[in-house]
């Protein structure tokens, strides 16, 4: 069975990736591309739909991005948003201006056409979430207004007879009430798509072309713990089994037994068929890291160390076939090689593979789904829950939790004030749910303690104590870009306080983070 596309085109807005999200929680496959890529080659792709993203420019300067009136032509359906929907206006005959009141914010939506298939199942009046400061002062010719607002005129514009639809606001944003409504209606109404892209599918269409691709050749995988890694080993190893081998550097600074949780699961008494190699390098990176307090001195030896790790193990094993990767698609794209926002991630590994493991071809098996789909990918993979659904965990580890220098100590205390963190909030949620129903609202997305460096006197019982702060942090964000300190009840963090105080050796204080993102950031270095 053929899989049905649907291609975002990039123009710089910021929403790339959350409309490609949108577009496949409707069960249908998503890519984004650069408005500069040609038309033969979306021709040849023959998408079910397309949609254009919004952007920061004006469509009527000069320079502005745009693309040829044949898109339009091709009897594709395709919706614009925001800059998207004034570039089709402005390419097809319509008049855009700069307004004389610009929008942004939740704004009221009135809907004209109300028989529109862009507005099946939605709401007369309805909350949209406006950006702009240009306007749409004339639909193209043979476009009707289907939509607007009280400042907006030309919310939104359509032509049904050929399928083409300019909305102003961001269906896809959530302070858009009804905006997966609208999405939805586009892509399984006008585009027609099936909605059959599942992830048992993917799964199995997946370890497919990893057999067919690799044969009998070796694979090797840098297999960190994180859930990237972990799915990305779960699917070779179902594919090719042995043929893959995983090298695992524990070094020292994870959070307190996941190194075992890691081999428990991978390695060879695990439920996965691979060669399973774990390096214990804690001592090696203590004695690296001994007097060194400067943050990025810290990530840059944790990282140098791990490529140096890796090169030794790499050399034992001989020359492979394949480098695997656990790259993800926002990896993907933020790296440049995929939409045109700006690069977010040059760093990353996708532009620049490792010298020193000789190897002919790279494969990187989950470099098309966002992150919430490689998790369920993994569920699929029958990867443990616990390690699915693993917090966000920095590559540098607890280094970068442990403020100062590092040493063997701090690392024993922030492991173990941080377990306790976890485990009380994860009860208080989880007897929130079994009373409610649902999630408490003050549930953080991530969560952990840290280690400052600074001391201070206490009391406990007779005796005076000289010992560390910890700090914990709970932030709520949705794309982790901005967040604001979640309010856990107090309850929970006075037991939290004193499981710490009484059971962590060490530790006589322990503060809340209050701090937003930003101008802080979510994790301490």
């Amino acid at each position: 069975m053929k899989r049905e596309l649907v291609i975002v085109i990039d123009f710089g807005g910021q929403y790339n990736q959350l409309v490609a999200r949108r577009v496949r929680e409707c069960n249908v496959y998503c890519e984004i591309y650069s408005y500069k890529t040609d038309l033969e080659k979306i021709k040849a792709m023959n998408p079910k739909g397309i949609i254009l993203t919004g952007g920061p420019n004006s469509c009527y300067e000069a320079d502005s991005p745009t693309y040829q009136k044949e898109l339009f032509e091709l009897g594709i359906p395709v919706l614009g948003l925001c800059y998207g929907a004034q570039l089709m206006m402005h390419v097809l005959g319509g008049k855009v201006e700069k307004a004389d009141v610009s929008e942004y914010g939740k704004t009221e939506l009135l809907i004209d056409k109300k028989d529109s298939r862009i507005f099946k199942n939605v709401s007369d009046r309805t909350i949209c979430w406006m950006s702009h400061t240009d306007y749409i002062s004339q639909t193209a010719p043979e476009f009707e207004i289907a939509a607007h607002t009280a400042d907006c005129p030309v919310a939104t514009a359509q032509n049904e007879e050929k399928k083409l639809y300019a909305i102003q606001f961001h269906p896809e944003v959530l302070h858009t009430v009804e905006g997966k409504t609208m999405l939805s209606n586009f892509v399984l109404g006008v585009c027609e798509c099936a909605g059959d892209w599942k992830m048992d599918a993917f799964v199995e269409h997946t370890i497919k072309e990893i057999r067919e691709k690799v044969g009998d050749g070796k694979v090797l995988l840098a297999l960190s713990g994180g859930v990237d890694s972990s799915v990305a080993a779960g699917l070779l190893s179902r594919a090719i089994g042995k043929q893959l081998t995983c090298v695992f550097v524990d070094h020292g600074l994870l959070r307190k037994d996941e190194g075992d949780e890691v081999e428990g699961v991978f390695g060879p008494n695990g439920q996965f068929d691979l060669n399973f190699i774990r390096v214990n390098a804690q001592q090696r990176y203590y004695d690296k890291l001994a007097g060194v307090t400067e943050p990025e001195a810290k990530r840059k030896i944790i990282g140098e160390e791990f490529i140096r790790i890796f090169e030794e193990e790499a050399k034992k094993i001989g020359a492979v076939d394949f480098l695997a990767q656990g790259t993800i698609y926002p990896d993907v794209v933020e790296s440049g090689l995929g939409g045109e926002s700006a690069v977010i991630k040059s760093h990353h590994n996708v532009g620049g593979l490792p010298d020193f493991v000789d190897f002919k071809e790279i494969i990187e098996p989950l470099r098309d789904l966002f992150k919430d789909e490689v998790r369920k990918a993994g569920l699929e993979l029958g990867i443990p829950e616990r390690l699915v659904f693993r917090q966000p965990f920095p590559g540098p580890g607890l280094g970068i939790r442990i403020i100062g220098e590092v040493t063997e100590e701090k690392v024993r205390i922030v492991q173990d004030a941080d377990y306790i963190y976890r485990e009380e909030v994860d009860n208080a949620a989880a007897d929130y749910k079994k009373e409610h129903g649902e999630d408490p609202s003050w549930m953080p997305n991530q969560y952990f303690a840290a280690l400052t460096n600074m001391r201070s006197v206490g009391v406990m019982g007779d005796f005076r104590t000289y010992d560390y702060a910890v700090a914990l942090r709970a932030v709520k964000t949705i794309d982790f870009m901005t967040a604001e300190s979640a309010e856990i009840p107090y309850a929970v963090l006075n037991k939290v306080m004193n499981r710490i105080i009484n059971e962590v050796k060490g530790v006589n204080r322990v503060f809340y983070d209050l701090t937003s993102k930003p101008p802080g950031t979510i994790e301490f270095e």
